[in-house]
């Protein structure tokens, strides 16, 4: 909210309270006062106090936090410890919300982009919105999704903030306390491996500069504001998929997901039964680590024996054992394209059922 709108507030009121009445934010400064020379100044408060559920009294001023909860975005204080001083500092801090959320809604263009993407306002609202805030509806953008893995002191959100300060282009928003998006304004016709690049920087930053592990979600890219809560939406299935077929990888494109989005919308149920008609019963967990590994390499080098034998580092004949002795317990050889495609299918689906057991 804008420090102009709460310095003219507040002027408002000099004249019907006869005390000091100002707003520190969150930066510990004071961003209006009735005392037009304290503005500016360092205030005696600390962050933790933003956090504070009622009013307190400090130094000879009665302090009420407002805004967004938990964690509070302004201190409203009025000088005085008396009960005159708490019913005034009472009375402003809800006045000052309630106009705080009005303005929000009306003018803060990150608000109105999260209720986009969130699904938040009617499709024949977005463009009346949009028009109403100034807001470019016809550019090329693009939501990354960053799931904060691992958590230290350090706030990821003001991180990805300042890695993005041009807030006309880019919006960072909290989702939840484990996801904050970036709805990224790119040029038309950006090459996918760039915005990867982008991403790859994100988590290299948190990582390597704040000892903060996260993955990142890429949705593709959009024309339209109002297809950005489907960029969002694929982010989301971007890390949720990502997290049970590929769980090493910390980027992770939509349009690469290939048939692993497929399986994962399939029912539990409907993956179990093909795993019973395909396989003989118990013949996938009869499958040990090493003939696992091998069959991964062997579908890594395209059903080359020859290849997959190199690089195991075994004789030909010895990875041709390995194959025949697969055929037997699955009856699948995977040297047949038909039966490759239905084993690696397979071996997914049972990753998918393994992330999300049938239930009974």
């Amino acid at each position: 909210m804008s420090n102009r709108m709460f310095q003219g507030i507040i002027h408002q009121t000099k004249e019907a309270i006869d005390r000091t009445v100002g707003i520190v934010d969150e930066s510990l400064t004071v961003i209006a006062c009735s005392d037009l020379g304290r503005v500016g100044e360092n205030s005696v408060l600390n962050g933790d106090q933003f956090a504070e559920v009622s009013a307190f009294v400090l130094n000879g001023y009665t302090y009420v936090p407002f805004g967004s909860r938990p964690h509070h975005e302004y201190v409203l204080f009025v000088e005085g410890t008396d009960e005159n001083a708490a019913r005034y500092a009472a009375l402003l801090s809800v006045s000052l919300t309630n106009i705080k959320q009005f303005y929000d809604e009306k003018f803060d263009r990150s608000n109105f982009v999260k209720n986009v993407i969130l699904d938040n306002i009617l499709p024949g609202d977005i463009y009346l919105k949009a028009r109403e805030l100034r807001f470019n509806n016809d550019v090329c953008r693009v939501v990354l999704l960053i799931r904060i893995l691992s958590r230290t002191e350090v706030s990821a959100f003001d991180v990805v903030q300042n890695l993005f300060p041009d807030k006309a282009k880019d919006f960072v928003i909290n989702i939840n306390e484990s996801d904050i998006a970036l709805v990224k304004e790119i040029r038309s016709g950006t090459d996918p491996k760039d915005l990867e690049k982008l991403a790859c920087s994100i988590v290299d930053t948190l990582g390597s500069e704040f000892y903060t592990q996260a993955t990142v979600g890429i949705g593709t890219a959009v024309e339209n504001i109002k297809e950005l809560a489907s960029s969002f939406k694929e982010a989301q299935v971007a890390l949720e998929v990502g997290k049970v077929f590929d769980n090493e990888r910390t980027i992770i494109r939509y349009d690469h997901l290939g048939v692993a989005r497929l399986i994962y919308q399939l029912p539990t149920t409907l993956c179990e039964m093909f795993l019973r008609e395909v396989f003989k019963r118990g013949s996938i967990e009869s499958l040990d680590q090493e003939t696992l590994f091998t069959i991964q390499k062997f579908f890594e080098n395209n059903l080359n024996v020859s290849e997959t034998s190199r690089k195991l580092f075994v004789h030909r004949n010895t990875l041709v054992y390995r194959l025949e002795k697969i055929k037997r317990l699955t009856g699948l050889d995977l040297r047949e394209f038909d039966d490759a495609i239905v084993f690696k299918f397979a071996l997914m689906v049972k990753k998918y059922l393994s992330a999300n057991p049938v239930k009974y």
